[in-house]
């Protein structure tokens, strides 16, 4: 007997139709023996519903009442998936987050679980029944009821699975696995068998949306063995392993790339020791995340011009604490957000020299011009103009012999 946590994303269980096929899918587990606990997102689109409504009320809605509002989403398609399991004769229960209870930490709209009560469900569990449990959410040591950001479903799926010492953790979706670049933009991508967490990290981070970061990144901590797959076909889905599973014969796994990126270049920064710090010291009070840095020394060596890159809705907020900071002596801030973030990642990029020089010519032959560079390990990514993002995934991924 083999205890699952199954989580299905929001398109899994975006009608009727395809809640009562999970609760087929969740039946034909039960019926092998397996111990199931499934994991589930709100129905596709209702959680922007509920957001607009939100921003119906005011533009600057209560966090914790965005939090209950949000919450809801996850808790109707618990109920509706339970009641398909009873109609199918399956015993099944709905456990809201308060019942387990799924404790948190952090903010609201973006807490972490830290503990689950296991003694209920478990004991559900060993009477022959499926446990129902609403991912992204949880309830705080003020008994209030928390969210852990958007995708956070994949997060509550892991946890879920460290906690209960479940031997696996399988992520349904609409896509039958994790691909070496985005199917829907590149027909030939591939999809990928085995992935290691590292890889499956970067990808995440860089723009895949198959799986939730933060979730790959706990899964590679407690080594908790992954699997996407497909909820619509029962094609073999992609296996995501500790490190010593890596595939190091092929350099490049996998293009990704991401078009919510701003560059922001100051110039005529007065040079001296500390400047950076300067600069980036309020960013951080401020809660900008920083990606790529480019420092460029005036041929007097007097002055630089510093160009980084931040997440589009945060251009605003960033050039206003740059311009109120004092400490900083410089000529004017220029942003521009018709940019896109394209990387290239793999294992095998440590061991295969030439990868950069590779991207780097590929690139240039398309015409593709390079505003910023961050490399990794197992990582390479550019900043481009946004208008050839399509042009430089297709060239990389033809390249780097992905098609």
């Amino acid at each position: 007997m083999v205890k699952k946590v199954l989580k299905f994303g929001g398109t899994s269980v975006g009608t009727i139709d395809r809640i009562r096929h999970v609760a087929n899918i969740i039946k034909k587990e039960q019926l092998q023996g397996n111990k199931v606990i499934a994991i589930v997102s709100a129905m596709a689109g209702k959680t922007n519903e509920l957001i607009s409504l939100s921003n119906e009320i005011s533009n600057e809605f209560n966090k914790r009442e965005f939090d209950v509002l949000l919450s809801t989403g996850e808790q109707v398609t618990c109920a509706l998936l339970s009641g398909a399991l009873i109609k199918l004769n399956i015993k099944a229960k709905s456990f809201l987050n308060w019942q387990i209870p799924i404790l948190t930490d952090g903010e609201h709209t973006n807490a972490r679980i830290v503990n689950i009560n296991v003694e209920n469900i478990n004991e559900y569990l060993g009477n022959n029944g499926v446990a129902i449990i609403p991912g992204f959410q949880g309830i705080s040591k003020n008994l209030d009821i928390t969210t852990i950001g958007r995708g956070g479903s994949d997060a509550t799926a892991v946890a879920v699975a460290k906690i209960f010492n479940a031997d696996t953790c399988e992520i349904y979706t609409d896509v039958d696995g994790v691909y070496s670049t985005d199917p829907n933009k590149i027909p030939v991508a591939k999809k990928i068998d085995k992935i290691s967490y590292d890889e499956m990290l970067e990808l995440s981070s860089l723009g895949a949306k198959v799986m939730q970061s933060s979730a790959v990144q706990t899964a590679m901590m407690y080594n908790i063995p992954l699997e996407v797959k497909s909820t619509f076909t029962e094609r073999k889905g992609t296996k995501i392993f500790s490190q010593e599973n890596i595939d190091y014969s092929k350099s490049v796994t996998g293009v990704a790339y991401s078009k919510d990126d701003a560059k922001i270049t100051i110039t005529g920064v007065k040079d001296r020791p500390g400047v950076a710090a300067n600069i980036f010291e309020p960013l951080s009070k401020g809660q900008i995340n920083v990606d790529m840095v480019i420092q460029n020394i005036s041929s007097d060596l007097k002055t630089t011009d510093i160009t980084f890159t931040v997440k589009r809705n945060d251009v605003l907020k960033t050039k206003k604490i740059l311009k109120d900071y004092s400490k900083i002596e410089y000529k004017e801030i220029i942003h521009n957000e018709k940019v896109a973030k394209v990387s290239i990642v793999g294992a095998g990029m440590v061991s295969t020299p030439g990868v950069t020089y590779k991207m780097f010519r590929a690139l240039s032959d398309e015409g593709i011009n390079i505003l910023a560079i961050s490399t990794s390990e197992i990582k390479l990514s550019v900043i481009i103009e946004e208008s050839n993002t399509l042009k430089a995934i297709k060239k990389l991924h033809t390249v780097f012999d992905l098609d």
